[in-house]
């Protein structure tokens, strides 16, 4: 990555396009980020995925920034995760289910906003009774979810359980998004 050009990172956010609320168009969500004076800004589907460059700042510092903007702009709040390549990077190589990466839609990593305590964890665990199996690494919960997420009740108690935000996606995305960071850094 040369230093001139700056630094691949994803921003990954939570609860826009969801249901047909809190809508917007990635058009306008590119605008918005070439605004804030990033460059090689694309966008993945309309869940809210950005790959962008930034000269200066740390994933920390970049999250505050467009969150600040974002919701002066939008009028909500969205949580955004925002990750380097490295981060990315990690993500896929840590997978503890690599038999099910060729089964993108039934993969999730969920980017968390920190690493749970093992308490955390094993309230979760205590939940998992159903056929799905997931394992934390870091700020990192990959989920199996052998029926889809859709029709996963698990799933849908990871966020009030764990008490961790985050936000999910599947593997498909995860390594659409890998790939576009590759794109930008050539």
């Amino acid at each position: 990555m040369s230093a001139k050009r700056g630094t691949v990172f994803f921003a990954l956010f939570s609860g826009i396009n969801v249901g047909g609320n809190r809508i917007v168009k990635m058009a306008e969500l590119k605008a918005f980020f070439e605004g804030l004076g990033f460059t090689d800004v694309a966008t993945y589907v309309q869940s809210g995925n950005v790959v962008f460059r930034a000269k200066k700042g740390d994933a920390a510092a970049l999250t505050k920034e467009i969150e600040a903007a974002f919701e002066k702009k939008w009028d909500f709040n969205s949580r955004i995760m925002v990750r380097d390549a490295g981060w990315f990077e990690r993500l896929v190589k840590d997978n503890p289910y690599p038999e099910i990466s060729g089964e993108p839609t039934k993969l999730h990593a969920y980017a968390l906003e920190r690493e749970p305590t093992a308490e955390e964890t094993q309230r979760l665990a205590d939940k998992c009774t159903g056929p799905e199996r997931f394992e934390i690494k870091g700020d990192v919960l990959y989920l199996h979810a052998p029926d889809g997420l859709g029709k996963s009740v698990f799933a849908n108690l990871i966020p009030r359980t764990l008490k961790v935000p985050g936000t999910a996606r599947n593997w498909r995305s995860v390594l659409a998004l890998l790939e576009m960071a590759g794109k930008a850094d050539g």
